[in-house]
């Protein structure tokens, strides 16, 4: 794990765009590019907790919105959940597989490879 969450001590600012979305969301505009968007602003700024709740719910509107399963994975592992981000990307190289897109599947076969191997010990 890099950085996790900034201390309750340290207010983080929110970017104008993340303060965009959750207006939107208020409006009662939902929807997972929306929650993706939260997400991604978020882990910007290594808020992951934020980032995860917010791309869990992305990947629950869209389960094939490739992109979210990605990001969510890496928030999970950020957040030290190595098991469910393990568990995300598997989901995701799923949905990659089934769209065709080789990149994102690649790169998050990668990812969960090196979560195997460091849940095996080794």
């Amino acid at each position: 794990m890099a950085d996790s969450d900034p201390p309750a001590s340290q207010p983080t600012l929110k970017s104008a765009a993340l303060q965009s979305f959750e207006r939107m969301l208020a409006a009662g505009k939902d929807s997972a590019l929306l929650r993706f968007s939260i997400g991604s602003e978020y882990a910007k700024t290594r808020q992951w907790t934020a980032a995860s709740e917010a791309l869990s719910r992305a990947v629950a509107l869209d389960p094939q919105f490739t992109a979210a399963w990605k990001l969510y994975a890496r928030a999970l592992m950020e957040t030290g959940c190595a098991r469910e981000a393990l568990d995300a990307y598997r989901r995701g190289i799923d949905v990659a597989k089934l769209k065709g897109d080789r990149q994102a599947e690649k790169e998050m076969t990668v990812f969960a490879r090196r979560i195997e191997r460091a849940l095996e010990g080794g």
